[in-house]
């Protein structure tokens, strides 16, 4: 198939191009040039794939029985908790959708075509396998090309291969080898940075590269949200205890003869009192309060349970390119013959160079850098132009760094280029590996080369010592360059040189002899200069960080040092390496990545599979990139990070949760809000359940011991409402404790429900529940009657549940320590409760329904002794903790 396609290629290119009825029909046949859309499921099937979730269906059972009992307000109030979620889950499912949508944005709306033997300009849509195009500078590739020829063309593939250097790209030769065809082609959505090229269309549509891309996105997610695999288990966790006390209840009122209506009053009125169902509201609320936080440090998440999973990670797979570095090719080394070593900021201010050390570069040694400069300027074909809105640079890459690097040097080339005219010019050519040019300076030609360093060694037959031309030292000028390329830089060397103003042959190559040697220029992707301290905060919140990139090991490695990152030589990783993993199967590449830091040379789909095996190996991954090439990793990983200044549309759209700022740093203040949120999302659950858990276990005391029931069904609804109403919401919005970053990341295998919170429910559920009872069963034998006990027992309940949301308000520390006032929502709710059930004792409708009276200012006093040990017991087990350097994960 591809032999026959490569054939047909070849058969379309002629100088004339396809002709227009040929096109025509094969775009009839084949279809457009772009990518597929999803197919988009209806709004209906949407909304109701949210109710697909086991807490959901408890809740449905809730609504039902609540209609059951007569109780329109609480099953209308469940209900609208339930659409409120499924119409929030419907929007953010319909914008996850748009992944491969945003893949069309790379595509070239327009393409320069040979048709009917005529350059026209067409809709790129429009293009055809077999149509003849011509690629430029500037431009992005329309679709996949084989390219016939290519005049010193160069691609930025990094959106696709995630290399920061541009790609050489060469035409097909008719003796060109599988080998060297493989570096004929030019991808749809790449980008031009230098040269000309032609070629013939060989994939157009969802047959290219990207449209590779687009179908692997679009796949359902292979992860999920730690949040949500919590959830789940905790909800089947709540059917199952409560089903399960609902039963054993059941066989105890058959035994003791209870008729049928009253055990059915008491069960469903125990289950409705039970299941949370103010719990996923108070969720959303949590997370919807950390996204906020989150938008005011940069970070947009796109998903909401994505605001939990980066407080769950374990791991962080990081990109190299645009992300822990600037994506912008820089020179930061400057080596003089002698050994003198020159640092280049880094900055975008283009306004600072410094020596290596203390104190600033002795005159000669500047002098000389600035010949250097002065070379690195002139044989250049890039432009750097200063405007209103900013720095605009045209040209390849490397041209521009050099510029910017002379700007930052004080030697702009605009101020040089009045003393030296231009007279000649050597275009860069790959197979040349020099560029040159010729200068009219007083009565003689200045010539300025530069180029790979042992080319230019070879022209030179002197280098620049302190000013002096000395006998040059090739070995020694080798050696600088090998020691700089360890460092992960690409190395570029410059030269000068003199002629006469009239020569022989012109100005050509025979010239380019008995150069002066004037130094090396190392230039590399630099660092962000917050990513080092970022990652040593991700080291102390206990985070693994790896990097993930397509360049070479040398690089990578070097990269990762500089950044910050942890790791021996043993533990870089090639793509090699992991394809031969990955062909001795899962567990080869499982072996793999639990040791590897550091992974050079990897392919995207490599990328994915690396994720993959991260979590495998008991990881909850965070992947961060922007473009092209990591869409499929930070789709299927637990948490897809994606850059929001200079990543692509794609990686945005795939990702969960988007950085504006591109910095790294604002992922740390992201995981620190998803701890936060976590930690509300399970103080709310401590006071749900403990709280709940109290009412079972009252009724598992009374009624098998033969005592009457202890509360009402109505009653039990009646605490539910009051207690549950707004406490748990209000408690969704606690404020950051302050030490989220310095505990380890809980454990990928550990429920909701650890030692920590079983041993606080127990406790809890102890003193509220079996303090209940006995209070119950004391006021039955000192002759009060079932009715007033019931009405004392509901007060106390209200007490015990409303010191029990003061003491869920940290794990760790004490009430006193957080403050009163730090959540006033919480305190507005405690008294709003109290006072609706103070005020239900008075109004005649309310006492009537709820069999509720006024009670003495004794029987006041004791109910708040009771009910303030619900706060002391937790209270003593914080202290308890914090007494000892416990590790809560421990617990």
């Amino acid at each position: 198939m591809l032999n026959e396609a490569a054939s047909r290629e070849r058969n379309d290119d002629s100088p004339t191009g396809l002709k227009q009825e040929e096109a025509d029909a094969r775009l009839t046949q084949i279809g457009p040039n772009s990518l597929p859309e999803p197919r988009t499921p209806s709004l209906l099937a949407t909304f109701l794939r949210q109710f697909r979730s086991p807490l959901i269906y408890i809740l449905l059972a809730a609504t039902l029985v609540s209609f059951a009992l007569g109780d329109v307000r609480d099953a209308l109030f469940i209900g609208i908790v339930l659409v409120v979620n499924g119409i929030v889950g419907s929007v953010q499912e319909h914008s996850a959708g748009k992944a491969a949508l945003a893949l069309r944005k790379l595509e070239q709306p327009k393409a320069n075509v040979i048709r009917d033997g005529r350059l026209q300009e067409i809709d790129a849509r429009r293009l055809v396998p077999g149509d003849l195009v011509t690629l430029e500078a500037g431009g992005r590739v329309p679709a996949d090309v084989r390219l016939t020829c290519a005049n010193d063309l160069l691609c930025d593939e990094s959106l696709l291969t995630g290399e920061s250097a541009p790609v050489h790209k060469a035409g097909l030769s008719a003796a060109a080898g599988p080998r060297e065809e493989a570096h004929t082609m030019a991808f749809a959505g790449t980008l031009v940075t230098r040269g000309r090229g032609r070629g013939v269309v060989a994939a157009t549509g969802g047959a290219t590269e990207i449209g590779k891309i687009a179908a692997e996105i679009g796949k359902a997610s292979l992860t999920k949200p730690p949040l949500l695999i919590r959830l789940e288990r905790f909800s089947q966790l709540i059917a199952l205890v409560v089903a399960a006390a609902v039963a054993l209840l059941i066989l105890v009122g058959v035994a003791r003869a209870m008729t049928l209506n009253e055990l059915f009053m008491m069960s469903v009125g125990l289950a409705v009192s039970a299941i949370p169902e103010g719990l996923p509201i108070a969720i959303s609320v949590a997370l919807a309060i950390s996204m906020r936080r989150m938008a005011k440090a940069h970070v947009i998440v796109r998903r909401m349970p994505a605001v939990e999973a980066l407080g769950s990670c374990t791991m962080i797979a990081t990109d190299k390119t645009g992300t822990l570095t600037l994506n912008e090719l820089t020179v930061t080394d400057i080596r003089l013959p002698d050994g003198t070593e020159i640092v280049c900021d880094t900055g975008v201010d283009l306004d600072a160079c410094t020596m290596r050390g203390d104190g600033t570069p002795p005159a000669e040694a500047r002098e000389r850098a600035l010949a250097l400069f002065k070379a690195a300027s002139l044989p250049n074909e890039g432009s750097l132009v200063k405007e209103a809105h900013g720095w605009t640079a045209v040209g390849d890459t490397v041209d521009i760094a050099l510029l910017a690097a002379a700007h930052k040097a004080g030697l702009p080339r605009e101020a040089i280029e009045n003393d030296y005219p231009l007279v000649a010019r050597i275009p860069y050519e790959p197979d040349l590996k020099y560029a040159a040019s010729f200068h009219r300076h007083g009565d003689s030609v200045r010539i300025f080369v530069k180029g790979a360093a042992e080319t230019l060694i070879d022209m030179a037959d002197r280098m620049d010592v302190a000013g002096r031309g000395e006998p040059i030292d090739r070995d020694i000028l080798l050696h600088q360059k090998e020691e700089m390329a360890a460092c992960g830089l690409r190395v570029l060397a410059f030269a000068e040189g003199e002629t006469a103003i009239e020569t022989d042959g012109g100005f050509g190559r025979h010239l380019l002899v008995d150069l002066v040697f004037l130094g090396l220029a190392g230039m590399q992707d630099p660092v962000r200069p917050e990513v080092p301290q970022a990652i040593r905060d991700c080291h102390s919140a206990g985070l693994d960080v790896a990097m993930v990139t397509g360049d070479d090991p040398k690089t990578a490695a070097a990269i990762g040092s500089a950044a910050g990152l942890i790791f021996t030589e043993d533990q870089v990783v090639t793509g090699e390496d992991v394809r031969r993993a990955e062909e001795d199967g899962q567990e080869s590449l499982d072996r793999l990545t639990r040791n590897g830091r550091v992974y050079a040379r990897v392919a995207p789909s490599q990328k994915l599979a690396l994720v993959l095996s991260l979590a495998r190996n008991g990881h909850f991954v965070a992947v961060t990139g922007d473009g092209v090439n990591d869409a499929p990793a930070l789709k299927h990983a637990h948490i897809g990070v994606a850059m929001g200044r200079k990543g692509t549309e794609v990686a945005k759209e795939s990702a969960d949760i988007v950085i504006t700022d591109d910095n790294f740093a604002s992922i740390v203040s992201g995981i620190r809000e998803g701890r936060v949120a976590y930690a509300n999302i399970r103080k709310v659950i401590f006071m749900l359940m403990s709280t709940g858990a109290a009412e079972l276990l009252l009724f598992l005391l009374a009624v098998p011991l033969g005592l009457p029931m202890p509360l009402l069904p109505v009653q039990l609804l009646w605490l539910n409402l009051v207690t549950n109403g707004i406490q748990d919401i209000a408690l969704a919005g606690e404020s950051p404790e302050g030490d989220e970053l310095s505990r380890a990341p809980r454990r990928p295998s550990e429920p909701i429900f650890d030692r920590l919170m079983i041993r606080r429910i127990w406790q809890s559920t102890l003193v509220m529940g079996a303090g209940g009872f006995a209070m119950f069963y004391v006021l039955l034998e000192q002759g009060y009657g079932e009715s007033e006990a019931r009405n004392l027992l509901l007060l106390l309940f209200v007490l015990f549940e409303n010191f029990q949301t003061l003491a869920s308000r940290s794990e760790r520390k004490s009430l006193f320590q957080l403050g009163f006032l730090a959540n006033p929502l919480l305190l507005l709710s405690i008294a709003a409760a109290q006072g609706l059930h103070i005020a239900a004792m008075y109004i005649p409708i309310l006492r009537e329904t709820l069999q509720v009276s006024p009670i003495s200012f004794s029987e006041w006093a004791l109910l708040l002794v009771t009910a303030s040990s619900a706060l002391l017991v937790v209270e003593i087990d914080k202290w308890r903790v914090r007494s000892k350097p416990i590790d809560l994960r421990a617990l």
